[in-house]
C-alpha cells in the first residue's frame, strides 16, 4: 500500500470544518499548530510539501457575524477577503515556529486551463519550493464564482499536485475514505483501504454528501483521484480531525489509497511526447549532443527556428540534419525563439528587451 514514506513532493488539502469551528466560526488553532508539526516531520524527511487551504470564507463570515445558513455570492466573496487575511497569517504563526516560511499562492481551477496561467503557476510554486518555502495555496474566492458555487478544492488540489509533480496527495476530510456505500445510510457499507483502478463502480460509490461548512462531497474526491493518478500521483483520503492527522496516516490510520501506475516523471513526459508539435527548433550538432547528454536546450545550440508556437507550446527538436531529437515545450514563443538563436544565454536581456530565461527548453519539459 502506498504511503508518505519517501515521498518527494506531497500536496495536503485541508477542508474548511477541520480548520473552522462550526458553532462559532473561530479558527481551530490548536488542530493547526498539531497540522504544523506535521508538516515540519514531512521537510525535515526530504519533502516538498504544499497545503492547499480551504477555510477562507467560513473563518471570514464568523468575523463578519453572517451566521450559518447560505450566503449570497457578494456575501462570500466578502467573507473571503476577510478570512483570506486571518487564514494566511495564522499559517504563518504556526509555520515559523518551525523555522518555515509561508508563502500564500491565490488560485482558481481557471488558472490550470490557461496555458500562459498555468506555466506561471508552476514557475512560481517551483521557485517558493527551491526556496524552502511551504505555499499555502488558497482557492481564490474573491473573484471565483462556479468555485464559490460547487466549491471543489479536491479538484484544485489535484491540480497542484500535476503542476508541480507531486507524488503524493493527501485529502484530509470529515470522512476516512471510501466506502462501497454511503456508511451513515447503509450499515453494510464497506470501507475500500485501497483503489487500484477508478471504475465506474468505484466512481458509482461516492455520494455528493458534504457536512456543515464543507462543501465538497465523496464525487469530487474521486475526481480529484482520476486527475492525480493519471499523472502518476497517489491519492489518499483520510480522516482530518483527529491530533496530527499526517502522522497519523504514515502510522497506518484508516484512509483510502489511490494508486497510481506510473511516477510523475514519467507520466509528464508521456503527456509532453503525446501532444501535436506546433513548430520546430533546428539544432548544430555541439547542441545535438548536449541534449543527448540530458541537458536544457539553451539558444546558443539553435540554427533555424519555424512555426507558430507561444510560450508552453509543444515543439519539435530536430538536428543539423533534420534528423528528429525529441519534443518538448518551448519557454519562448517563435518570434522570441528567432530573436535569440543562436545567443548566449547573457545575451537575452538585451536582445529581448528583459531578462529571460537561460534555457529554451528545460530538460524537465522534453523528451528524447
Amino acid at each position: 500500500m502506498a504511503s508518505l514514506t519517501g515521498a518527494s513532493r506531497v500536496v495536503v488539502k485541508i477542508g474548511s470544518a477541520l480548520l473552522v469551528d462550526r458553532e462559532t466560526g473561530d479558527l481551530r488553532s490548536g488542530w493547526l499548530t498539531a497540522l504544523a508539526e506535521d508538516v515540519a516531520m514531512l521537510r525535515a524527511a526530504g519533502s516538498d510539501v504544499i497545503l492547499v487551504s480551504s477555510g477562507s470564507i467560513a473563518l471570514g463570515r464568523g468575523v463578519l457575524g453572517l451566521g450559518l445558513g447560505d450566503l449570497a455570492l457578494e456575501q462570500s466573496q466578502a467573507a473571503a477577503a476577510v478570512g483570506q487575511i486571518r487564514l494566511a497569517r495564522a499559517y504563518e504563526n504556526v509555520l515559523e515556529r518551525h523555522g518555515i516560511t509561508a508563502a500564500q499562492v491565490l488560485l482558481t481551477l481557471e488558472d490550470s486551463t490557461d496555458r500562459r496561467r498555468y506555466l506561471n503557476t508552476r514557475s512560481t510554486l517551483e521557485m517558493l519550493l527551491s526556496l524552502g518555502t511551504v505555499p499555502i495555496v488558497n482557492e481564490n474566492d474573491t473573484i471565483a464564482t462556479d468555485e464559490i458555487r460547487f466549491g471543489d478544492n479536491d479538484r484544485l488540489a489535484a491540480q497542484v499536485a500535476v503542476t508541480v509533480g507531486a507524488d503524493r496527495l493527501v485529502l484530509l476530510s470529515d470522512v476516512d475514505g471510501l466506502y462501497t456505500a454511503n456508511p451513515a445510510e447503509d450499515p453494510t457499507a464497506i470501507h475500500l483501504p485501497e483503489v487500484g483502478e477508478i471504475t465506474p463502480q468505484i466512481e458509482g460509490m461516492a455520494g455528493d454528501a458534504g457536512s456543515g461548512l464543507s462543501k465538497g462531497g465523496m464525487k469530487t474526491k474521486v475526481m480529484a483521484a482520476k486527475t492525480a493518478c493519471a499523472a502518476g500521483c497517489a491519492m489518499a483520503i483520510t480522516l482530518g480531525s483527529v491530533h496530527r492527522p499526517l502522522s497519523a496516516l504514515q502510522n497506518g490510520a484508516k484512509a483510502t489509497w489511490f494508486l497510481a501506475d506510473t511516477d510523475p516523471h514519467a507520466a509528464r513526459k508521456a503527456w509532453i511526447g503525446s501532444m501535436k508539435p506546433r513548430g520546430e527548433l533546428r539544432l548544430d550538432a555541439g547542441a545535438a549532443r548536449a541534449l543527448a547528454a540530458g541537458k536544457s536546450l539553451l539558444p546558443a545550440g539553435v540554427t533555424g527556428v519555424s512555426g507558430a508556437f507561444e510560450r508552453g507550446d509543444p515543439v519539435a527538436i530536430t538536428g543539423p540534419g533534420g534528423a528528429g531529437l525529441g519534443q518538448g515545450l518551448a519557454r519562448y514563443s517563435a518570434a522570441e525563439a528567432a530573436l535569440i538563436a543562436g545567443a548566449q544565454s547573457g545575451d537575452i536581456e538585451r536582445l529581448l528587451g528583459y531578462p529571460g530565461r537561460a534555457a529554451l527548453i528545460h530538460r524537465d519539459d522534453m523528451v528524447t
